[in-house]
């Protein structure tokens, strides 16, 4: 793979990663429940640190990311190591998509009489994206095993 395609790629995961930083920062302090309180107050609210801590596995399958980037560089796309990153990223979409569904439980049991309708289907829609991801990497993980199978195969009969 071309360098410049690689490099265009780890761009745009850091610009992911920045902005869901930024996002993550920023939004607290504009949210509905956030007019009266202090920043102290804001950052300490339940769901507010909920979120942050189901952010985690996300900006991991980031990093993930970058070092399958590396692989590719490196053309050690065929290997082993790679296998564990793309095994890793799947797992990690799996994560988040647990917090997703444990959040939702969460909004639709403590709301009371309040409409909840567009906090679910977005959490719907995340969880729908999130696990066409781990679809993806599970095909890509299958895809990766079985090349290096069929090059295992190959340098032994060679």
């Amino acid at each position: 793979m071309k360098t410049n395609s690689i490099l265009f790629l780890k761009f745009v995961v850091y610009l992911i990663a920045i902005s869901t930083f930024i996002g993550l920062v920023w939004f607290p302090q504009t949210e509905g429940r956030a007019t009266n309180l202090s920043l102290l107050n804001i950052y300490t609210d339940p769901l507010v640190i909920y979120s942050y801590i189901a952010s985690i596995p996300f900006f991991v399958a980031l990093h993930q990311t970058l070092k399958l980037l590396k692989y590719i560089k490196q053309n050690k796309t065929f290997s082993k190591p790679a296998i564990n990153t793309v095994k890793n990223i799947k797992r990690c979409a799996l994560v988040i998509i647990a917090f997703i569904v444990l959040g939702e439980a969460f909004i639709i049991l403590s709301a009371q009489g309040d409409d909840v309708a567009g906090i679910v289907a977005l959490g719907i829609y995340t969880a729908f994206v999130t696990s066409i991801i781990a679809t993806s990497a599970a095909v890509f993980e299958k895809l990766l095993q079985n090349a290096l199978d069929i090059k295992s195969e190959n340098d032994l009969t060679v």
